[in-house]
């Protein structure tokens, strides 16, 4: 069973980015043998290359309709990253960490360069606790602190040279504005890929087992959800391989071994008893609802949620009627969705996620002064929340707040830099109010923000075209010319490997 980049639009390119992807159910592009776990020699793949590729790759990738771009689940994975990260050892990642997920109901996780750590929706939907989750994202974390992407990028090979020559082409086809990446990856080094998914270091993984598991205990979850974990994934694999045999076990090695490892690790430290939060199981629950699009899934879907209503805790009881309201709200089906949500909130639970829903759910009723009264007091309550901060904008522009929304928002973008939708709602605010220069600027922004450089430089332009102020299009001058140097250092960086 290989890695699968399962968001990228063509198998060819799943096939070629998996060699940078490590972790659970991966293919290693690290060469067996390497004998120091220690810092890699990123002689190549410097650090700076490392982030511009992980951009590059992710600006691709945000476009497939099978990456998530949900606030809730964006912003909670990353802070339950950040989380751990925190708990590493010193120095730390030398990017900060960054984690998404993907719609795709089997179990696995990857990092990519960068900092970024994919994790597939069946991941988290089949986690029992959050300390299971959370043990997949250190193990990848662990990955990322060993630098394994640039070790299986820079090696002294052939296939290697051709691995970093193929992407570096595709990438530099994709800064130009005229090239698709899918298309250039697969026409560089698709076979080249394929053949170093053979490669693979047992000893890599039980390096990011014991660093993932350090971070794990340190950030306050519990160990055991590790081996949990562990033993949930080696059951998988074994019915994955089916009577074919040992594909899976050969080229991941979740072996006795391993899991006997971290078994021996628990039992000489003391007990941890970890309290799930409750965004856990609210995004746990979006989740199972997001994966669930054939009837199979659905059927699944629904005996699961009558189950946690009928046996689970008080949240996740409320959890489980907010993944029904979530689904019924897809299916534009209103009048469930609020019923559902409407018990979500019984015995006093509620949360900023069922709060959101609500709001867009008036919101499609009709109901926007409603709508934005419950945003109000919602973003009072959870002022550190991006999904709830969304739902606000969405009200005020449907309300016809647009003026009010500009600082608000702009002040959201400061909060939160790293989410480029304020930065589109922004753009969206100025032209509801006829500002078209200060539209495009906002947009230019959030091209920057999801890697689209020459577009953000287009739009700069078009906007120093439309402008009249001397000091606005002097500001504007500095801005395209910052952009335009930029995208000719990535252009150099990545030259250096054609």
């Amino acid at each position: 069973m290989r890695r699968r980049i399962a968001w990228m639009p063509a198998a060819a390119l799943r096939a070629t980015l998996a060699a940078m992807a490590f972790g659970l159910g991966a293919a290693h592009a690290q060469p067996m043998g390497i004998p120091s776990m220690g810092a890699a020699s990123g002689a190549e793949l410097s650090p700076s290359l490392e982030h511009t590729l992980g951009e590059a790759i992710m600006e691709q990738g945000r476009r497939d309709p099978t990456y998530i771009n949900d606030p809730d689940v964006n912003q909670y994975l990353t802070a339950l990253g950040r989380k751990l990260a925190a708990a590493a050892p010193a120095p730390g990642p030398s990017q900060p960490i960054t984690v998404f997920a993907v719609r795709d109901p089997q179990i696995n996780a990857f990092a990519l360069p960068g900092g970024y750590i994919g994790v597939n929706s069946g991941l988290v939907v089949s986690s029992k606790d959050e300390s299971e989750l959370a043990s997949v994202v250190a193990h990848e974390i662990g990955h990322i602190l060993q630098r394994h992407i640039a070790r299986g990028m820079t090696q002294q090979s052939q296939t290697g040279h051709i691995m970093i020559a193929s992407v570096a082409a595709a990438l530099l086809a994709a800064l130009a504005g005229s090239g698709d990446l899918a298309m250039g990856v697969a026409a560089f080094g698709q076979a080249a890929a394929v053949d170093r998914q053979l490669g693979f270091s047992r000893q890599a993984e039980q390096e990011a087992d014991r660093v993932g598991f350090d971070m794990l205990r340190k950030a306050g979850f519990d160990p055991n959800g590790m081996a949990e974990m562990f033993s949930q994934l080696m059951n998988a694999s074994r019915l994955n391989e089916g009577a074919g045999g040992g594909s899976f076990a050969s080229t991941h090695p979740l072996s006795i071994q391993r899991l006997s490892d971290i078994q021996n690790r628990i039992r000489e430290i003391p007990a941890v008893h970890h309290h799930d939060s409750d965004s856990y199981w609210y995004v746990r629950a979006k989740l199972r609802a997001l994966q669930s699009r054939d009837p199979g899934l659905q059927r699944s879907m629904a005996g699961f949620f009558k189950q946690e209503i009928r046996d689970g805790s008080a949240v996740a009881r409320s959890a489980a009627w907010y993944g029904q309201a979530y689904a019924a709200w897809t299916e534009k089906d209103w009048a469930t969705a609020q019923s559902a949500l409407n018990n979500a909130r019984k015995d006093g639970v509620n949360s900023p996620e069922i709060s959101s829903l609500d709001v867009l759910l008036q919101i499609d009723r009709g109901q926007a002064d409603s709508a934005y009264d419950e945003a109000r007091k919602a973003w009072a309550r959870w002022p550190g929340n991006q999904g709830v901060a969304l739902a606000m904008v969405e009200a005020m522009h449907k309300t016809g707040h647009d003026k009010e929304a500009v600082p608000f928002i702009k002040a959201r973008a400061a909060q939160w830099p790293d989410q480029p939708r304020f930065n589109q709602l922004l753009a969206q605010s100025y032209e509801n109010l006829g500002q078209q220069v200060e539209a495009r600027r906002a947009m230019a922004d959030y091209y920057v923000k999801v890697g689209a450089l020459p577009t953000a430089v287009e739009l700069l332009t078009q906007a120093r075209s439309m402008s009249k102020d001397f000091y606005t299009q002097s500001e504007l001058d500095v801005q395209i010319r910052t952009l335009k140097q930029k995208l000719k250092s990535d252009r150099e960086l990545l030259e250096r490997f054609k």
